[in-house]
């Protein structure tokens, strides 16, 4: 059916007309107007003379729903410019690989040459270190854009920060860092919450204890990494198992949930990749796959606890993990060193999937580019593994104390100690590869997968990439969730954005519509790595929520 009409409104002659339920108006000034001159259709069409009883004033006017505003995504790169210059953009020479080039301090209170990971925010390399006692520590953010010569940017300094093997971001209404955390003299401790907003002077804003939390033992009660899936903050105990922070305001943070492992297991490593939550113990073999669909109330997922095993099929103790991609990297410390990879893209079913061993004893490992950096304890050894049945050691690095942490920054790999170090020389500058780092970040694996279906509508959703990701350039325009079918404009799913290390995290601001088809797009050009290469391989994964529309 098809009707149309002409009306006056003011001096504007306009028409209406309704097909099948569709309302058209459209109006032009007198001198513009023209009477419809076909009046012949199918359905009946009635035109109008103008009376005065027709004449539309603004007090009789009917206001036309016109739908929600469209809002249109931002360019993906438009999140720039970083405040540094980003990993460096150095040729080495043949002979300047693998030598030691600058020491690393975190300033005059860094007294006790205990360090661990760096990375880069904003375009500059951030330290966070301190002694597994506290007492003193900070965040300290260095200009590497000449390695050998780096530049001190800003630092904030802090006695109650512990040991830290991580460190989360998130840019819920400002932007926040949040470490471990050690209060004196109680011997209690847990997380501390850090304002970055201005990186020239990070400030420590709150602290929140963990129940349970026991020092001087530095591994049986006290915290060993954190994981923020913004706005929530999963927490390792050792044997306290682990902790979910809600986290959404950092300088009121609380505890809504504590899970502890039967039998208990020391958890050492927690990562949050989507709905999809990896724990693993702290020296020892066992790992604890988890559904995070509800992100306050981990559950463990069933076939996803396993101990880690050998080619031999022998369980082996790893120090620490690191899941990349599909897989999760084990750096070994039971008869001898190395990696152990197990394959966990069916978390219901872990799968055994290479090893390699050496004659060290494995601390920490991080995988960038298809080569893994392991720390030994007594050295630390680049390991190529682009071909996961045919691991080789490409080389060793060296640096006097225990070698446990060695982290790749562009073509750097940055060295660390924690323990029996020379004074001023517990993190080195170390050339790794000759060329500098122009190759784009991919992204290896999603979760949940393309295609999932029947999926629980307080979902999230992860990337994990082949490298470490700028946490800066992960934001609404590069990482997108919308409705299939549909102007994205018009349907954009509203979330939180955050990235640690490699895994970049999609949380929506509000449950999901059941029994709908939904597109999770990263366009090219937005999320970049350390040294500014954009994402080139754009990623586009649809999912189907529970339920019926």
């Amino acid at each position: 059916m098809t009707f149309r009409t002409t009306r006056y409104v003011g001096s504007l002659y306009c028409t209406v007309l309704l097909v099948h339920g569709l309302l058209c108006v459209g109006c032009a000034s007198g001198d513009e107007a023209s009477t419809p001159t076909d009046t012949s259709q199918a359905d009946s069409v009635e035109t109008d003379t103008p009376t005065d009883s027709d004449v539309v004033t603004p007090d009789t006017a009917t206001a036309v729903d016109a739908g929600p505003p469209r809002n249109p995504y931002p360019e993906p790169g438009a999140w720039g410019p970083p405040t540094g210059p980003g990993a460096p953009a150095i040729n080495f020479t043949e002979a300047e690989l693998y030598q030691n080039c600058a020491f690393i301090t975190g300033g005059v209170t860094d007294t006790e040459d205990h360090h661990n990971l760096v990375v880069m925010y904003d375009g500059l390399m951030l330290m966070p270190w301190a002694p597994e006692w506290g007492l003193e520590g900070g965040l300290s953010f260095f200009d590497i854009s000449e390695p050998c010569e780096p530049k001190l940017f800003s630092e904030g300094l802090t006695e109650v920060m512990r040991e830290t093997h991580s460190i989360g971001f998130s840019h819920i209404d400002g932007a926040w860092a949040v470490t471990n955390h050690i209060d004196w003299p109680a011997f209690s401790g847990g997380i501390m919450f850090w304002d970055i907003s201005d990186i020239t002077a990070p400030k420590v804003v709150s602290t929140l204890l963990m129940p349970g939390f026991g020092y001087p033992d530095s591994y049986a009660r006290v915290t060993m990494s954190v994981f923020w899936q913004a706005p929530y903050v999963y927490v390792a105990g050792a044997d306290n198992g682990i902790y979910v922070i809600d986290a959404t305001d950092p300088t009121t943070p609380e505890v809504v949930h504590q899970h502890v492992f039967e039998p208990v297991m020391r958890t050492g490593q927690v990562q949050a990749i989507g709905n999809l939550l990896v724990v693993t113990a702290m020296e020892g073999p066992r790992t604890v796959l988890m559904d995070i669909s509800d992100p306050a109330f981990p559950q463990p997922i069933p076939g996803g606890d396993y101990l880690a095993r050998d080619a031999a099929g022998e369980p082996r103790e790893a120090y620490f993990t690191n899941t990349y991609g599909q897989y999760i990297y084990y750096a070994r410390k039971e008869q001898g060193g190395g990696l152990m990879i197990y394959d966990i893209s069916n978390p219901e079913e872990p799968t055994f999937r290479s090893d390699y061993v050496s004659d060290g004893n494995g601390g920490y490992v991080f995988v960038k580019e298809d080569i893994a950096y392991v720390g030994e304890s007594n050295f630390a050894a680049l390991y190529d593994v682009s071909d996961l049945d045919n691991i080789t050691e490409i080389t060793r690095l060296t640096l006097e104390g225990d070698l446990d942490t060695i982290t790749p920054i562009g073509n750097l790999a940055i060295l660390s100690v924690d323990a029996d170090g020379n004074a001023g020389e517990a993190t080195t500058v170390t050339p790794a590869l000759q060329a500098p780092d122009n190759s784009p970040p991919q992204v290896l694996w999603t979760w949940p997968e393309d295609g999932t279906k029947d999926l629980p509508l307080t979902s999230r959703f992860g990337l994990s990439c082949n490298e470490m990701i700028e946490p800066k350039s992960a934001w609404a325009g590069s990482v997108r969730l919308y409705i299939k079918g549909t102007d994205p404009a018009l349907t954009r799913v509203e979330g939180h954005i955050s990235v640690q290390e490699h895994i970049v995290n999609f949380v929506p601001a509000e449950p999901l519509a059941p029994g709908t088809t939904y597109v999770l797009e990263v366009p090219a050009g937005g999320l970049t790595d350390y040294s500014m290469n954009a994402l080139v391989d754009a990623v586009r994964i649809e999912v189907t929520t529970f339920g019926m529309p």
